[in-house]
């Protein structure tokens, strides 16, 4: 089963272009498009977390998502789209003479699972690279997360987990008993 094979071809391209249009209402309105549920399919009015990448010609542009399974997948995805476009700190508001250029991708999140280890070692063999989503959490305001593309950029697994240190504001060399950290696998749909 590939992983966007949980979505059905129109139930991918329905989340695309709710993604597509929450940026675009955005840009007028300054808040993400509504969603009407009972206009889409069972699957995108169940409960699910989703991140939204925005990318234009290959470089970052905004990612914005929720760990938590909070609210229907339809009005996630258009919630996370409206913020990676306007509210990611790392990024000016988009512009609309960048809206034609940019490329959607979704990644929709399993309900994320506590992993049990002894070590540090013990976490990093157990990992899975190119399937596995970490959440790395010291507390609930020192948390960091790496979708499951990130292996792309970092295959190597003491470097992921790293790496997911360093966003999680903890140093490289951070170790702690009270560590907790969480895996999940995600549908991916949209560019590449």
């Amino acid at each position: 089963m590939t992983p966007h094979s949980r979505y059905t071809a129109e139930e991918q391209t329905t989340l695309l272009n709710i993604a597509h249009r929450s940026i675009e209402h955005g840009l007028t309105n300054d808040a993400p498009a509504p969603v009407c549920l009972v206009d889409h399919a069972p699957t995108l009015q169940a409960l699910r977390a989703s991140f939204v990448t925005l990318k234009i010609a290959y470089d970052l542009r905004g990612c914005i998502g929720t760990l938590e399974a909070i609210r229907p997948l339809a009005e996630d995805v258009s919630h996370n789209a409206y913020a990676a476009a306007f509210r990611d700190p790392r990024f000016s508001p988009l512009r609309a003479s960048e809206l034609d250029k940019i490329s959607i991708s979704l990644s929709i999140l399993s309900t994320p699972a506590l992993l049990s280890f002894e070590s540090e070692q013990d976490l990093i063999e157990q990992l899975r690279p190119g399937v596995d989503g970490l959440i790395l959490e010291v507390s609930r305001q020192q948390r960091g997360t790496f979708l499951p593309a990130v292996w792309e950029a970092l295959p190597n697994p003491t470097a992921f987990l790293s790496q997911l240190k360093l966003k999680a504001g903890l140093p490289v060399d951070y170790w702690s008993e009270t560590l907790r950290v969480y895996r999940y696998t995600a549908a991916h749909i949209g560019a590449e």
